[in-house]
């Protein structure tokens, strides 16, 4: 026989005494209000783990390294994006960031997300040294495929040149550009770029030189592009007394 007695034999809810039903109310509410009260948990910068090893992630992908890329990035942007536990990117420990970025790189070497967000993101942060790591991985990554990856060093190369106010090193990366970005999907403006850095810098007898050799070599197809610097070089040269 069981121990428990026939429904019939339970009370309904009706019977149990307000004074009880008050006091699970009033539990209940506590409860909630105490859940409320409580802050939601904080990451924390030192939560991001380094980036797993290459050869744990080739096993990892299954086939689909370009899928696995995308997780590594979302997992990445997550330290930012939680609603209300977000960690600034200038906490972060860049190390491991550039470990993630690179490693996204290396199972989709046709992305442009992860030198996006190196960029446009984790570049853009107000601390010198952290900005200066990141542009310098930008720049390897960039000679590792110029044609495509040219946006991301024309970008760093702005950087440098407006955040850091390092005329040199934005020197560095417009020439970089120049010289190896040379494919047909690669514009003008970009590979110009160093001229108008070196303009900055006051070296103004190489500007002349530069434009004077791209206006003879027949490059420009632009009429309006070749008029621009064809006045530019003009004015240059009754600047100079010529």
């Amino acid at each position: 026989m069981p121990w428990f007695g026939p429904p019939a034999a339970q009370r309904p809810l009706a019977s149990v005494p307000r004074a009880v039903l008050g006091i699970l109310g009033l539990v209940l509410g506590l409860q909630i209000v105490f859940r409320l009260w409580q802050a939601p948990p904080q990451a924390q910068a030192s939560d991001l783990p380094p980036a797993p090893p290459r050869a744990t992630l080739a096993l990892a992908a299954f086939g689909e390294p370009a899928a696995l890329a995308k997780l590594l990035m979302l997992y990445l942007q997550a330290f930012d994006n939680q609603s209300g536990s977000g960690v600034p990117y200038r906490l972060l420990d860049y190390d491991k960031v550039i470990g993630w970025l690179a490693d996204a790189l290396a199972l989709d070497p046709a992305a442009q997300y992860p030198l996006h967000a190196a960029s446009r993101l984790y570049a853009e942060i107000p601390d010198a040294a952290k900005q200066r790591k990141m542009l310098d991985f930008i720049y390897r990554e960039f000679l590792v495929d110029p044609d495509r990856r040219w946006p991301w060093l024309t970008h760093a190369a702005l950087i440098a040149k407006h955040r850091l106010h390092d005329l040199p090193l934005a020197l560095r990366y417009a020439r970089a550009v120049a010289t190896l970005a040379t494919g047909p999907g690669v514009p003008a403006w970009a590979t110009q770029m160093h001229i108008f850095i070196l303009e900055d810098m006051n070296e103004l007898e190489q500007v002349r030189i530069l434009i004077g050799g791209l206006l003879a070599s027949g490059r420009l197809t632009d009429p309006s592009e070749a008029r621009f610097l064809q006045q530019k070089l003009e004015t240059l040269e009754r600047g100079a007394g010529r």
